[in-house]
């Protein structure tokens, strides 16, 4: 959970952009980070997660998850922790707060129309971005290891 300090940022391109790597990849672009990383390593046992708040809430967020193994602009997290965390951290921001989880197909992630079919997601494709978010996501996720238990690495793209 991060809540962008710069007022209109996820919306202006070029201040979207020009945000560290991090943040860039935890407000508006964590779904395409997710696509790469399930590209990178394919048949690895992840499934791309939907944090839906719930109605009337703000604080969407869209990670991978395989049993209790998260990855998002964090890392890895032990899933069930991470969740907790973003709870009370969003917790604080808006009280009462609270999140369904969804799981979504993987061609939602890069598909503004397929992620319109699912009330309160509109994901913006990567080219969409100021510039192709994919590129981006894969030199990011190269900062981190292969997932445990997976044998074949990072697929070169």
């Amino acid at each position: 959970m991060y809540k962008l300090r710069t007022e209109g940022g996820k919306r202006n391109p070029i201040i979207n952009w020009a945000l560290p790597e991090r943040i860039f990849f935890a407000c508006g672009a964590c779904h395409i980070l997710a696509y790469a990383f399930l590209k990178a390593y394919l048949d690895c046992g992840f499934t791309p997660v939907w944090i839906r708040p719930t109605k009337g809430y703000t604080g969407n967020h869209i990670l991978v998850v395989r049993d209790k193994l998260a990855f998002d602009y964090h890392g890895y997290s032990h899933w069930p922790t991470l969740l907790a965390h973003m709870k009370r951290k969003a917790s604080r921001w808006w009280p009462g707060w609270d999140a369904d989880l969804i799981r979504l197909p993987e061609e939602v992630l890069v598909s503004e129309s397929k992620s319109r079919k699912y009330e309160g997601l509109w994901l913006r494709e990567p080219k969409q971005f100021l510039f192709d978010a994919t590129p981006r996501a894969q030199r990011f996720l190269q900062r981190f290891p292969a997932p445990h238990e997976c044998a074949k690495g990072i697929a070169r793209f």
